[in-house]
């Protein structure tokens, strides 16, 4: 029997790498690099993935890639990825690296790049998979260290398809980033900024209108300000919506309260993706299927989740066509 949740086609556009460290490879890559840990096995990394919000995530986050070290590495892990997303129905990613992550632990760069761009290869090669990466800048450090990673990044800066913003939200507004995002879009980039997830509605307005961004990453707390609703679907913006990170972040309560369906009736162009998923319980598919379990999803709202995913996506207009061509097939054979 087909699970169709895996099965029907998509795009995911809201993928942190480093969010797919399964313990598994953290412990490997730990003892590979001889790099020392607080663990003592698998099933102690496991039980610390457990998070009340949105920092105590990303302490362990953060601490987790620090056995991130060599090309083969970053090489390994995304190739991890690729092969999971494959299973899970996606023909295209994009998906969010964090430079500095890296490099204020003294890995360089080119390091991190070069193994992302051989995985990206092996996955077009393997699963036919397009693939976009998209440098992010960590909004809890400053602006002048974002244009120092934007200096960085400019020998990768034709293979990089977008520049997005994450990390802490509170405290840490979109526009505190105004002028390295005019530079990055200057340069030919795309724009997406994480908003509206712990950080009020007022930073969606900013993102928009301060940064004019491409696509909303979150974005669920927009349905606190019905003008902002209006707004987003009117300029038909995308949202990346994560709901098992929404959940395990405590941004919604359960599955079962979250706001998907009501997007939708909104007239909102929103998405369903995994975020971190080795942190937060699933990856893309598990996403469709427990919320469609939780919300009563018709397959109809489910194939057009996967459709606003091709939409929203960074592709071009035959990629684009190609794609919908091929989820409108699978529709029509799985009504």
């Amino acid at each position: 029997m087909t699970d169709f949740h895996a099965a029907i086609p998509k795009a995911e556009l809201h993928l942190h790498i480093e969010g797919t460290l399964e313990p598994e490879m953290m412990v490997a890559l730990a003892a590979r690099n001889r790099v020392a840990i607080p663990f003592a096995s698998v099933e102690e990394v496991r039980a610390a993935y457990r998070f009340t919000d949105l920092q105590s995530f990303l302490d362990i986050y953060y601490a987790g890639a620090e056995v991130l070290r060599t090309e083969e590495d970053f090489h390994d892990l995304a190739a991890a990825y690729f092969d999971r997303a494959a299973a899970d129905g996606v023909v295209h990613a994009e998906i969010f690296f964090d430079p500095q992550t890296h490099t204020h632990r003294g890995i360089p760069f080119d390091t991190v790049a070069r193994g992302l761009f051989a995985a990206v290869e092996g996955a077009q090669a393997k699963h036919g998979m397009t693939v976009g990466i998209i440098m992010s800048y960590l909004r809890h450090l400053d602006e002048d260290d974002a244009f120092a990673t934007l200096k960085l990044a400019e020998p990768w800066l034709d293979r990089f398809v977008g520049v997005g913003l994450d990390s802490s939200e509170v405290g840490n507004p979109p526009a505190k980033f105004a002028r390295v995002f005019a530079a990055s879009r200057e340069r030919g980039l795309k724009l997406c900024a994480h908003a509206g997830e712990e950080g009020p509605p007022a930073y969606i307005h900013e993102a928009l209108d301060v940064l004019k961004v491409d696509r909303i990453d979150h974005g669920n707390r927009a349905m606190e300000d019905p003008a902002l609703v209006a707004r987003l679907a009117r300029e038909a913006m995308t949202l990346t919506v994560c709901p098992l990170s929404n959940v395990a972040l405590r941004n919604v309560d359960t599955l079962a309260a979250h706001p998907i369906d009501r997007m939708l009736d909104a007239g909102l162009r929103a998405t369903i993706h995994s975020d971190d998923p080795a942190y937060f319980g699933g990856y893309i598919a598990e996403n469709f299927r427990s919320l469609a379990a939780a919300r009563n999803l018709s397959r109809a709202q489910v194939v057009t989740l996967a459709r606003n995913s091709f939409v929203g996506a960074f592709l071009t207009d035959a990629a684009l066509a190609g794609h919908l061509a091929t989820l409108d097939t699978f529709a029509r054979a799985h009504p």
